[in-house]
């Protein structure tokens, strides 16, 4: 990992910033551009491989594209969106983070954790991705609602953070090899992606869309449907038209309580969308779908963890095809909110089971790296004030 930087230290390029990255090409229009570059179109399926399966990073690297190509390319596009301005790893070595500049100097972060297999689930590498710069939902205890809402991120802008983790990944992957670690034939990369970092993906659904069927490509990183996963507050008619997408990938809605007075004291969006509305979205993309429901529940020591509010969730989730992610929260230093103890994380979860209603206490990630969403941006925008 590099070592920390100023967040105001590496600006891009002026003539970087000329050019449009091609990574916010999509691919049914690679095809065209070819032709309009005078090129067959089979180049174009060689371009799409050389950026999201080879990870190319200069057109000068696309060794099977004629040099003419790449220069034609080098001219008109450039390929990375988003700048590494801090990169951190945690003690343990589980976690990396990193934020990342845009051309127009916003600020975005990227997570890659690694988790080691377990009884239930094979070993993995997931990477928590931004959607947006900033974020207008105005959680209390969220980083990035603390922040304000600045803009919508590009196809590319959400493309590139898997890309710069994939290498990241596939680079570990290599050492290990070399150090006997592991085999050739177990090289894994990035095994997950989450659009669970800053913003709200549903509320820039067209490019979230975007991004997932390139990540999913089978011509590219191949990132299992299965593997994908898209959080949300609970927007419910973008919930409803998600169930309507061929892509069979995974939804998270963040409920964090289980009635409207107490999820009106931490999330201003209930006020427009009560906790009705959005489980009654979610009945109807189970019904369409027929896959299951992940609920976020971020306790907050003394405000939505206690066992009548354990019980209140587990009658409203009662028989409903779904699992619940009880999350200890991150603490923000702006944040009025505090971490409950394992035991109470425990006993939330035993009055969940009480209901019939499953649930997993996250595994706690990052927290000596201020991984929590938005934290490490906050932290660079203090310093540089």
């Amino acid at each position: 990992m590099m070592p920390c930087v100023d967040a105001q230290s590496r600006q891009p390029t002026t003539e970087a910033t000329a050019l449009p990255s091609i990574l916010d090409v999509p691919k049914d229009r690679i095809g065209e551009l070819m032709h309009e570059l005078g090129e067959p179109s089979f180049r174009g399926r060689q371009l799409w491989g050389a950026l999201y399966r080879s990870l190319a990073t200069s057109f000068d690297d696309m060794t099977d594209l004629a040099k003419s190509l790449r220069g034609k390319l080098d001219q008109q596009f450039r390929i990375a969106c988003a700048t590494p301005s801090i990169e951190t790893r945690s003690a343990d070595r589980s976690t990396d983070k990193t934020l990342f500049r845009l051309d127009d100097g916003e600020l975005i972060e990227t997570v890659l954790m690694r988790y080691d297999a377990d009884g239930h689930r094979k070993r993995r590498k997931t990477v928590c991705i931004s959607t947006q710069a900033g974020c207008a939902l105005g959680c209390t205890f969220c980083a990035t609602g603390q922040q304000g809402f600045r803009r919508q991120l590009s196809v590319g802008e959400i493309v590139d953070q898997v890309l710069y983790m994939e290498r990241v990944a596939r680079a570990e992957d290599q050492r290990e090899i070399e150090q006997g670690e592991r085999s050739r034939g177990d090289l894994q990369g990035v095994t997950n992606v989450v659009f669970m970092g800053m913003g709200e993906p549903l509320a820039n659904y067209d490019n979230t869309m975007a991004a997932v069927r390139v990540l999913n490509d089978d011509q590219g990183l191949h990132i299992g449907a299965r593997h994908i996963t898209i959080s949300t507050v609970g927007l419910p008619d973008q919930i409803e038209r998600l169930g309507h997408e061929p892509v069979q990938i995974n939804l998270a809605v963040s409920l964090h309580a289980p009635d409207n007075a107490t999820r009106s004291e931490t999330m201003p969006i209930n006020a427009r969308y009560p906790i009705e509305r959005v489980i009654e979205a979610c009945r109807a993309y189970i019904a369409r779908t027929n896959r299951k429901v992940f609920f976020e529940y971020v306790l907050l020591r003394g405000q939505n963890d206690s066992a009548a509010h354990a019980a209140r969730l587990g009658k409203r989730l009662r028989g409903l095809l779904c699992h619940v992610n009880l999350i200890p929260v991150n603490p923000t230093s702006d944040g009025p909110f505090g971490r409950p103890s394992r035991e109470a994380a425990k006993a939330f979860q035993d009055g969940l089971a009480g209901y019939g209603v499953p649930s997993t206490v996250r595994v706690e990630k990052g927290i000596d790296i201020n991984a929590g969403c938005g934290q490490l941006r906050a932290r660079a925008l203090r310093q540089s004030a």
